[in-house]
């Protein structure tokens, strides 16, 4: 033995199925390496501490273990209990990569550090909600009709929206009310604000009718003069399409045309407020 009560290690040691034959050149962390010999035939190479230590007792050929390396063989580490090592290796550190069985019945290879630090104590169950029997219930407009599988570490679902469409939404987004239809919900509530008709907001074409944009200067919307030229044209935008209305010597020959092609969006509010009374109201001159 030697001064700290550790055996001294020199050919023909032996200890479980290895028996040391003789110390090669290599070092590892300044201790010599080994050469072993199995009771099963095979060969390893252990540093002087690991033989001392006693962690290995064999080539790997019974505990899968190889030798140098942390047996984890039926620990737990938060809810997975490690099962036996696989051969891959995690491409950082080279760390072993041990196959789990987590509570919830679920296997998953995880590498050694993240067992060992703690990183990971469960097969994702615990750092995601668990699965749910969602089929039949209803969550806003949506009525779930099927598991539409995992993906990006949430349970996802697919719907059926009142309106007739199909969605598939994360589970996660149905239990918190974050998602309540096929976006068509939306859409609608899109359109109750800003009055949309053929793609045409009653609201905007309100305000602009009543309101100068800051930056005109000729004190009339959708005139301006023109900087080359110096004349003074007319436009007008409806129904998403700018139309050009000429360019005049006069600004008042400009606003006339201008005022002319507006007739087309009063009748456009007219009918509008003709189909939904509720949205008529006292409409302020429009701004000269």
């Amino acid at each position: 033995m030697s001064k700290k009560g550790r055996p001294q290690i020199k050919p023909g040691y032996q200890w479980g199925r290895l028996t040391v034959v003789e110390a090669t050149e290599q070092r590892k962390n300044g201790y010599t390496v080994w050469r072993c010999k199995c009771d099963c035939g095979g060969e390893a190479l252990m540093d002087t501490r690991l033989i001392q230590r006693g962690t290995a007792k064999d080539c790997g050929c019974r505990t899968r273990v190889k030798p140098g390396i942390r047996d984890l063989t039926g620990q737990r580490f938060g809810r997975l209990t490690v099962c036996s090592p696989t051969d891959e290796r995690y491409p950082r550190g080279g760390h072993v990569i041990w196959r789990c069985s987590c509570d919830c019945g679920n296997e998953v290879c995880v590498p050694s550090r993240q067992l060992t630090s703690g990183y990971t104590k469960s097969c994702g169950c615990l750092s995601h909600p668990p699965l749910k029997d969602f089929v039949g219930r209803r969550f806003g407009q949506l009525t779930v009709a099927a598991y539409a599988g995992k993906r990006a570490g949430m349970h996802r679902w697919l719907c059926v929206c009142d309106c007739g469409n199909e969605t598939v939404v994360g589970q996660t987004l149905l239990e918190t009310g974050k998602t309540s239809s096929c976006g068509c919900m939306r859409g609608r509530l899109l359109r109750d604000s800003l009055g949309l008709s053929d793609g045409t907001s009653v609201r905007i074409l309100e305000y602009y009718q009543t309101h100068l944009n800051p930056r005109n200067t000729s004190g009339y919307t959708g005139v301006y003069k023109h900087k080359k030229t110096q004349k003074w044209c007319a436009q007008i935008i409806f129904c998403n399409k700018t139309t050009y209305l000429g360019s005049y010597e006069r600004k008042e020959d400009a606003i006339k045309a201008r005022r002319r092609a507006e007739e087309e969006i009063d009748a456009f509010l007219e009918q509008y407020y003709a189909e939904h009374p509720e949205w008529k109201k006292a409409r302020p001159e429009k701004a000269v």
